[in-house]
């Protein structure tokens, strides 16, 4: 079987930290109110999205080992592109030195799980070597005098290498992927615009959806959640993230966490919070791995990975 296995990852933080304590001088809010309702201590702002791309990218690049010219596609999930024309992802692949096809993926904060999905499905195909990053750069489109979006948007870039390989079982064991157009006025940024929420409406379906996302694609694959080492979800909300666990029946040790400090990065979210599990060595060769994220559209996607060893 022709599979996509992650070979190297990367992350990528502006250098800019912007504190619960700096958002008080800047909207009507307090440290312990945000870290109360999001788990939010501070998150990083500021650089280009194709600038956190291309640390994040290449970082993941020479951790894989493997031979840049071999890298034959670019798949960027972002929303803040850094111009409508033309894909962010052209301007990575050129900064990077890539001979490679590049194009951008909006499926918002579950764009990463959709551009992992889409690269396996070309690697199975016959491609070879894919980078697929998740990037934005939220504080362009976050209005800093409304509290309900001021306090989770940040900045970050998360990276991986897919390896194409040859092997008995695919890497990449079942994954979900789904949109309800109907709810995109819960949480939208019109062209020229600033992110606008209805927190208590995302946040309500925001639980059911990553719930019944993870479920579905546990039972495609015929995988008990039990089995599953470690499940990473979509930084958005320590709330929700906990909420989320709950009704799966996970105990949040098996939870990947880092929103703390980054705050929500939209589709960098999952690929830094999984980038600084294996950091952590949370995961070991042959783990299952459970991604699952959600995001405006409303989007939602779960994947499962059989961890081989980046």
């Amino acid at each position: 079987m022709r599979t996509g296995v992650i070979k190297g990852l990367g992350s990528a933080l502006p250098d800019q930290i912007l504190t619960n304590h700096d958002l008080e001088a800047m909207t009507d809010t307090n440290d312990a109110w945000i870290v109360d309702r999001t788990g939010i201590r501070e998150r990083r702002v500021g650089g280009m999205t194709s600038e956190l791309a291309v640390r994040a990218g290449r970082q993941a690049i020479e951790r894989s080992g493997l031979d840049p010219a071999s890298i034959e596609l670019v798949v960027l999930a972002t929303t803040t592109p850094d111009q409508t024309v033309p894909a962010t992802a052209s301007t990575v692949q050129a900064q990077l030195g890539l001979r490679s096809g590049a194009f951008d993926v909006n499926a918002a904060c579950s764009g990463f799980i959709y551009g992992l999905v889409a690269a396996q499905a070309m690697i199975s195909m016959g491609m070879g070597n894919i980078l697929v990053i998740g990037c934005d750069s939220l504080s362009r489109i976050t209005d800093y005098h409304d509290r309900g979006t001021a306090i989770l948007f940040a900045d970050g870039a998360g990276a991986v290498v897919l390896e194409a390989r040859e092997q008995p079982e695919a890497s990449l064991l079942s994954w979900n992927l789904g949109s309800d157009g109907t709810a995109a006025g819960i949480l939208y940024a019109d062209i020229g615009g600033v992110l606008v929420m209805e927190g208590r409406e995302v946040f309500r379906r925001a639980v059911r959806v990553m719930v019944d996302s993870a479920r579905a694609a546990l039972d495609a694959a015929g995988i008990d959640i039990a089995d599953v080492a470690l499940v990473v979800p979509h930084q958005a909300n320590l709330r929700i993230i906990e909420s989320a666990a709950s009704k799966l029946g996970v105990d949040m040790q098996r939870v990947a966490v880092n929103i703390e400090r980054v705050g929500n990065t939209s589709s960098g979210s999952i690929p830094m919070a999984l980038t600084d599990a294996v950091g952590k060595g949370q995961l070991s060769p042959g783990d299952l791995v459970l991604l699952v994220g959600f995001g405006a559209g409303m989007s939602w996607a779960s994947a499962l990975l059989r961890w081989d060893g980046a």
